[in-house]
């Protein structure tokens, strides 16, 4: 295993869009096709693609799933695929269509019972999303605060079997204000098993900040603003991070 970057896509009624904090009124849209996008940055290096469906993070339930099924024929990528994902059946499904991981947000801070079962089941398919706003986990694609610390929750999910968790800091999702180094260190530490850093990142020297921590855990950063505003390419990316 390497540092590894995560382009990222988020979907919102089918378009590619980024929300500045998780507000769902506040989107950019950069395409109007997840798959032609993912198809894009597998031709620039990318092996990985992170995908979330906004529509089923607050649905509860998957809605874009027809989008994420185009996009993972369309690239061949490796794909990991997040957003009200709340059910067996839903996981089932994705990875059905071919989805490497499915990531489990909300429902890992609402129904420990099911996500250990899940995490036993299905070992590295399953990812734990922890989003957090001042280190207190968010759920319902980040309109609720819950009473659950981050550092918590993760300790209690790597002891269930949990292999990797994708660590966001809301307040800096979408701002391109630099990743919360800090945190991401503090739960990788916390659980020993590897995190995955997600918000933030503006620039290559953000990316190599990560991956210098490499060896306590920080196991690879999603990058989506950043990627679309132009402030460095994915080749440049997957170029310093490779060194």
């Amino acid at each position: 295993m390497s540092f590894t970057i995560y382009p990222a896509i988020d979907i919102l009624k089918g378009r590619c869009v980024r929300l500045y904090q998780g507000d769902y009124n506040k989107e950019t849209v950069y395409g109007e096709s997840p798959s032609a996008m993912a198809a894009s940055f597998v031709e620039e290096g990318a092996t990985w693609v992170h995908m979330v469906d906004l529509d089923g993070a607050k649905a509860g339930e998957p809605v874009n799933h027809e989008a994420i099924a185009e996009a993972v024929k369309a690239s061949g990528a490796r794909i990991q695929v997040g957003g009200g994902i709340r059910t067996e059946e839903a996981i089932k499904t994705y990875l059905n269509l071919g989805v490497e991981r499915v990531i489990l947000g909300s429902v890992a801070v609402k129904d420990a019972v099911f996500t250990k079962r899940m995490l036993e089941t299905y070992r590295e398919k399953i990812v734990i999303g922890i989003d957090a706003r001042n280190g207190m986990v968010a759920t319902q694609g980040w309109l609720e605060t819950s009473e659950v610390q981050a550092v918590d929750l993760g300790k209690a999910l790597s002891e269930a079997g949990a292999q990797t968790f994708i660590y966001t800091d809301i307040a800096k999702d979408g701002t391109l204000a630099g990743p919360n180094v800090e945190e991401v260190i503090a739960l990788a530490k916390a659980t020993g098993v590897s995190v995955i850093a997600s918000g933030g990142v503006s620039s290559l020297q953000d990316l190599n900040v990560l991956k210098e921590r490499y060896a306590e855990g920080v196991s690879g950063a999603i990058t989506g603003k950043a990627l679309y505003d132009g402030r460095f390419s994915l080749t440049e990316a997957l170029q310093v991070t490779s060194q």
